[in-house]
């Protein structure tokens, strides 16, 4: 069989995550890393240099252009869509640049890929970028009818879960309803009802559960007092609900390797912190069986935090009553990727076209 290889390329604040598969096979992976003199432009002005420095890898690797089937990179904030692997297009590169809907590093995925693609004659494609929407129509209203809740959570990491597990049963993700939580820096936990994330809470926000770099959901109302008491500027009180809040904000660390390690040796606070947010998670994890009716097939932890092994048991521990508990530790999101490349490229799945916002915007 004749190879198909695929460039997968995921874009982070501080660097570059670069993987190079046949099929789904991996045959390497790098992490480039920016130095100042790129990360401190701004993400549009980034990109030629973050181009180069994937080129690089490629050439290093023996690899040319043209050999390629795909080129494939991570989504970014766009318009709310449905789940599946797109196609970069004009209003799709037009969206990520100006950073209409955000701006965040994983912009850069598809904008990489397509100035590489192009250059080579290879299609580029986006994977379930963070805005996949297909939340049930009940779990958007809120009770400020200028807010509605959006879906904004690691799509990209959950989706390809479902599937492998699905794959691994002898079973299609599309006809299994599964409660999936990812515990990284961010927490989601997404309700899969037969193929699509009818509710999932909106991590990017830091709603949900308490997280390392991550607030969760607190008392508004005390949210309010702070902002007004004139202690805080507008970007000090976002760092405190998304970068810096959660454990960071007490314990002055995001590492849940060191925290574990201060848990081990008495660490009162980081023990109780801890804690805290496992059950917070298993909460939200319990809260899903209602939206799925308490039918559940299973529940997947999934995400870096998924290899502590105390975490997932205390999970494990609250939530087990409702479904079988499966650990998928990491993110993979390289493979997932690619996956979602060599479904397209294999004709698998259609590949779709961004549309933008069609229906008024939802973030």
């Amino acid at each position: 069989m004749a190879r198909q290889l695929i460039l997968a390329i995921n874009p982070g604040s501080t660097s570059t995550k670069v993987g190079l598969f046949d099929g789904s096979d991996e045959i390497l992976t790098k992490t480039v890393r920016h130095g100042e003199d790129v990360t401190r432009l701004s993400l549009p002005d980034q990109l030629p240099y973050r181009e180069r420095e994937v080129q690089a890898v490629l050439t290093e690797a023996g690899i040319a252009g043209e050999q390629l089937s795909a080129i494939v990179g991570r989504g970014g904030l766009l318009a709310p869509m449905p789940s599946g692997t797109y196609e970069v297009n004009t209003l799709m590169r037009e969206d990520l640049t100006s950073g209409r809907f955000g701006m965040h590093a994983s912009n850069l995925g598809g904008l990489i890929a397509y100035k590489l693609g192009s250059a080579s004659n290879v299609p580029s494609f986006i994977v379930d970028p963070v805005v996949v929407d297909e939340l049930q129509p009940v779990a958007r209203p809120t009770g400020i009818p200028e807010i509605e809740r959006r879906s904004i959570f690691h799509a990209l990491n959950q989706k390809a879960v479902g599937k492998r597990f699905a794959a691994e049963n002898g079973s299609d993700y599309k006809s299994l309803n599964l409660i999936i939580a990812h515990l990284g820096g961010g927490i989601t936990v997404g309700a899969h009802a037969r193929g699509q994330v009818i509710d999932v809470n909106n991590g990017l926000d830091g709603d949900g559960p308490l997280a390392p770099e991550r607030a969760g959901s607190i008392p508004v109302g005390q949210v309010i007092e702070l902002c007004y008491s004139t202690r805080y500027k507008e970007s000090e009180m976002k760092q405190k609900i998304v970068g810096r809040g959660g454990l960071y904000a007490h314990l002055g660390t995001y590492d849940a390797i060191e925290i574990e390690e201060r848990v081990a040796t008495g660490d009162e606070q980081a023990s109780r912190l801890y804690e805290t947010m496992a059950y917070r998670v298993a909460q939200e994890i319990a809260k899903h069986g209602a939206t799925l009716f308490g039918e559940v097939d299973a529940i997947i932890l999934t995400g870096g935090i998924a290899y502590s092994e105390w975490l997932t048991d205390y999970i494990k521990q609250r939530v087990s009553y409702l479904a079988p508990v499966h650990v998928y530790p990491g993110e993979d999101e390289l493979k997932a990727l690619a996956e979602g490349a060599l479904r397209a490229i294999r004709q698998e799945e259609a590949v779709r076209q961004y549309e933008g916002d069609t229906h008024g915007t939802r973030i």
